[in-house]
């Protein structure tokens, strides 16, 4: 229950609310309404959004045997019942299928369709996100969001009331400040029917990330802009808006709307303080006034499938009307009261920082066979090593684990004969590499292990067994494969992807170093 004292007590007054139990115990959505301004979608992997909500948050689809399963509240307005996906997914992977919207619309999220961008499975739909990409704890209790790798989209082109032409809507979205990249484009909003670019003023979407190609903030960003098709923008002419500010929060609450000829951007810091406004005022020339919205949902793309952009979503609401600052301000407060932290993103045996480790296979046919890397340096194989196996091999087969490069919740592997030299992917592919500085190397660098998803060692002997998944493509787990590395999905579009013995193939002994 929440307190009537403080900043919370103050909202529900600007509102000109009853303080009451009901009141004090209402969800987003709930506060959206008392302020005249209802959702018409609500999307969250985390919670309620509603006080007596109890209905299904969002469905998971199992590898195993690809069954699927929906996720509810634990009780009726609470957090996501996190326990039931662990014991549904154990021992398999897991996707998440369908983002269920609370409203009563049926605005779900599926599978984004192809549009003017083709997405990267074989029928050009997007991928779906993994469902244990992004834990995270509500008020203590464990849930997971939504972690969107390039590629990865979500969408509802036939959605029912959300705002078409110039009708007015807002919308929020609580997000991952750390997660995101300069490529379009990370959107939470109303887009295009038919997933093509129809023209400038036929979207109006909350846009997380570094891009500048078409607008930016203060700084070196990530920034909160919208996205109004054929351009992101902080404000309303000018490229840079330096009112809008970079973001270094590690959960974000980001919200945009929309009435005839204004806008406004606002946001802050989903776990504390209040939110600022980032731009208010006319729309920008060129086609945006008045607007042409055409009424779809997006999640993780641009309005036209656009999908070479990553970031992470626990909740977002789109409304019928232009909500007050008042009605946002209160919804702010009930987010930061929600209690969003961070919680670990390892499981299973530990992997100490500075240690020396070896990787052996556990599929029945490799239990010999160890990850390592090649004598130039470069590609990262499974060779197999035994007590009389030469000094040079043993040394190409021994890692030191660092702190994750991309995360420090995670690991990353440098090679032990070659220091400075780390394991990432590349296109896939497992390569040992210098750092070049970049942020994307330090992300296709960084892994996250967890308990082994086959069910045993290949019989080849004791030890410690681990899967370990990309962090930054957590539905791709690290794998051999002819006797190559590879980070793979379980059953995806690649032939180093093949179901067949996945669980087994992406299950290591960790054992000492050799060298």
């Amino acid at each position: 229950m929440f307190s009537l004292h403080g900043p919370r007590r103050s909202y529900v007054a600007a509102l000109g609310l009853v303080a009451t139990a009901s009141i004090v115990a209402a969800g987003p959505c709930d506060i959206y309404s008392s302020g005249g301004t209802p959702c018409v979608a609500a999307h969250s992997t985390t919670r309620a959004l509603y006080s007596a909500y109890n209905g299904a948050l969002y469905q998971v689809k199992r590898g195993s045997d690809g069954k699927t399963t929906d996720i509810a509240p634990l009780s009726a307005g609470g957090v996501a019942n996190a326990a039931a996906q662990d014991d549904f997914c154990a021992n398999t992977t897991c996707l998440i299928t369908i983002i269920y919207d609370q409203s009563g619309r049926g605005n779900h999220l599926r599978q984004a369709p192809p549009g003017g961008f083709k997405g990267p499975e074989s029928n050009g739909y997007d991928n779906l996100a993994s469902a244990t990409g992004a834990p995270v704890t509500i008020g203590g209790q464990k849930a997971y969001g939504v972690f969107m790798s390039p590629g990865t989209g979500y969408s509802n082109n036939a959605a029912s009331g959300i705002a078409t032409g110039d009708a007015a809507e807002g919308m929020y979205a609580v997000l991952d400040g750390t997660h995101y990249n300069g490529a379009c484009c990370f959107d939470y909003g109303n887009a295009e029917v038919s997933s093509r670019d129809t023209g400038n003023g036929h979207m109006e979407a909350i846009y997380f990330g570094d891009c500048t190609a078409w607008g930016s903030g203060s700084g070196s960003g990530p920034w909160i802009m919208a996205d109004l098709e054929n351009g992101l923008f902080s404000g309303r002419g000018a490229r840079q808006n330096t009112g809008d500010p970079s973001i270094s929060y590690r959960f974000v609450t980001a919200a945009v709307k929309g009435k005839t000829n204004q806008w406004a951007i606002r946001g802050g810091n989903a776990a504390s303080g209040s939110l600022s406004t980032y731009y208010s005022g006319a729309r920008p020339s060129g086609g945006y006034n008045p607007m042409s919205k055409e009424g779809a949902i997006i999640l993780g793309i641009g309005g036209d499938n656009s999908n070479g952009a990553q970031g992470t979503f626990y909740e977002g609401v789109m409304t019928s009307g232009y909500p007050s600052d008042a009605t946002e301000n209160a919804v702010q407060a009930d987010i930061v009261a929600a209690q969003y932290a961070v919680t670990s993103l390892t499981s299973g045996p530990a992997l100490p920082i500075g240690t020396s480790i070896s990787l052996r296979a556990t599929t029945s046919c490799c239990t010999t066979r160890y990850l390592a890397h090649n004598s130039s340096n470069t590609l990262v194989t499974v060779d197999g090593i035994s007590s009389s196996s030469s000094s040079t091999l043993k040394q190409q087969a021994t890692w030191v684990v660092r702190a994750g490069l991309g995360n420090s919740g995670c690991v990353s592997f440098e090679a032990w004969d070659a220091p400075g030299r780390y394991i990432r992917h590349y296109n896939f592919a497992l390569v040992l590499a210098a750092t070049d500085g970049s942020k994307q190397f330090r992300e296709d660098a960084t892994f996250c292990p967890q308990a082994g998803l086959g069910g045993g060692d290949g019989g080849g002997g004791p030890g410690s067994v681990v899967s370990i998944r990309s962090w930054n493509f957590p539905t791709r787990y690290l794998r051999h494969y002819d006797n190559v590395g590879y980070v793979a999905s379980n059953g995806g579009v690649h032939t180093f992807d093949a179901a067949g013995s996945f669980n087994d193939d992406v299950s290591w002994v960790v054992g000492a170093g050799f060298a």
